[in-house]
C-alpha cells in the first residue's frame, strides 16, 4: 500500500519537474525574443548615430567632447558585444544622444536643416520603439524571473541551471536634466 503512495508522489513531482522545465524553456525563449525585438531597435539607433554625429559636427565644431564620447561608444563592434554589454553600452550611448540633441537647440542653423530634422525624426522614432520594446523586454523578464525565484519553482530552477535575468533600466545619466553651457 505505502509503495504506491510512494510511487504516485514520485510521478507527481516527475510531471510537475516536466512541466516546469517545459516553462522554463519557453520563457526564456520568449526573453531571448523579447531582446531580439529590442536589438533591432538599438541596432537601428546605432547605424544612425554616425550620420547624426556628421550633421552636427559641421555646426558644433567647439563641442568635440560631446561629439567625441557618442563616436568612442559608436566605434564598438555591435554584433561581437554580449547582450550584457549592448544594454550597457545603448545606456551610455542615450546619454551621450541627448546631449547632442540638446545642442542642436543652441544652433538654429542646424535645427533648420533638412538633414538633421529626417535625422532626428527618425532618432524620435527609433528612440520610441526602442521604449516600447524595452517595456515588453522588461516585463518578459519579470514573469521569467519570477519563476526563477518563487518557490517552489526556485528549487527546480536551480536545479536545470536558469538564473535571474537583469531588466533594462535608464541609467542615471539618463534620468538626469541634460545641462547646455556654451
Amino acid at each position: 500500500m505505502w509503495i504506491y503512495v510512494i510511487i504516485i508522489i514520485i510521478a507527481i513531482i516527475i510531471i510537475y519537474a516536466f512541466a516546469l522545465y517545459n516553462s522554463f524553456v519557453k520563457l526564456n525563449n520568449k526573453l531571448k525574443e523579447a531582446f531580439s525585438t529590442m536589438d533591432v531597435y538599438l541596432k537601428k539607433r546605432w547605424d544612425l548615430i554616425p550620420n547624426i554625429v556628421e550633421t552636427v559636427k559641421g555646426y558644433a565644431k567647439h563641442e568635440k567632447d560631446t561629439l567625441k564620447e557618442v563616436v568612442e561608444l559608436r566605434n564598438s563592434v555591435y554584433d561581437k558585444m554580449s547582450n550584457d554589454e549592448k544594454i550597457k553600452t545603448n545606456e551610455q550611448l542615450s546619454s551621450g544622444i541627448s546631449k547632442i540633441m540638446a545642442l542642436a537647440e543652441s544652433y538654429p542653423e542646424l535645427k533648420a536643416n533638412e538633414n538633421f530634422k529626417d535625422l532626428s525624426n527618425q532618432l524620435v522614432k527609433v528612440e520610441d520603439d526602442i521604449a516600447n520594446s524595452r517595456k515588453y523586454y522588461n516585463g518578459i523578464v519579470r514573469i521569467y524571473n519570477n519563476k526563477v525565484e518563487m518557490f517552489p519553482s526556485n528549487i527546480f530552477a536551480k536545479i536545470f541551471g536558469y538564473k535571474s535575468k537583469s531588466m533594462f533600466k535608464a541609467s542615471e545619466n539618463e534620468r538626469e536634466n541634460v545641462k547646455v553651457q556654451l
